[in-house]
């Protein structure tokens, strides 16, 4: 079984030692992924606007692994705040609101102040 990295070209991604993806068979494992637009390398300050730049990066991600937003099997949304999380509830519907993924939701301190949200998914190729 080939092992396909896939990079979003974030220094961190080179300075830490980790990829943005990784393409294992039909298997889509991708790491934390912030509300970063990486053609500008700038960040909303507002938590919905990054919520779903964040959805954008994955959904770019997973198109080039070969996948779909529809494989998405699980998530994992980290929050520094716990109180905004129910503002990003309408972006989150648009896009998993017909495939419900398992989910999960815990707070925790971000490597930047400025990330409002970070999500993780796992993905199984249809």
């Amino acid at each position: 079984m080939k092992r396909k990295l896939i990079s979003s070209g974030s220094t961190f991604e080179e300075k830490i030692g980790y990829s943005r993806a990784i393409v294992q068979g039909d298997w889509v494992f991708m790491s934390g992924t912030t509300g970063y637009d990486y053609k500008t390398m700038t960040i909303s300050d507002d938590i919905v606007e990054q919520t779903e730049q964040c959805l954008k990066n994955i959904k770019n991600t997973l198109e080039e692994a070969g996948a779909h937003m529809s494989d998405i099997v699980r998530v994992t949304y980290i929050l520094p705040k716990v109180d905004e999380f129910e503002k990003c509830w309408p972006i989150l519907k648009k896009y998993f609101g017909h495939i419900k993924p398992a989910a999960t939701m815990f707070s925790a301190d971000l490597a930047n102040e400025k990330m409002k949200i970070e999500i993780q998914v796992t993905a199984l190729k249809a």
